[in-house]
């Protein structure tokens, strides 16, 4: 696990200001949709509360903490699922437009 996955917090605004500054940093932006990028903070949020760990709201926990570190936001997916899709399976990140 590295400092960049998402912060273990209960505030959306802390949740979203991460997103945005691990989105630049990586050459990603924050979905466009403001409403649909608050809702998957809002999620993160939600989930880090309930479960203890920002796991990525579109995929499902298996229960395991060892294997589903995978799906910490950002989950090992999303790289691949940018480059190749022009966003991540939740649609957090994007691929900027030109």
């Amino acid at each position: 696990m590295t400092d960049e996955k998402a912060p273990q917090t209960e505030s959306e605004e802390d949740m979203m200001k991460w997103a945005r500054t691990y989105a630049k940093k990586h050459g990603f932006v924050v979905n466009p949709d403001r409403k649909q990028a608050e809702n998957i903070t809002r999620g993160l949020v939600k989930i880090n509360t309930k479960f203890g760990r920002p796991y990525c709201p579109c995929r499902l926990r298996s229960g395991d903490k060892e294997k589903d570190r995978a799906i910490e936001c950002p989950c090992v997916f999303h790289k691949d699922e940018v480059t190749n899709q022009g966003h991540c399976h939740c649609n957090l990140f994007f691929k900027p437009t030109p």
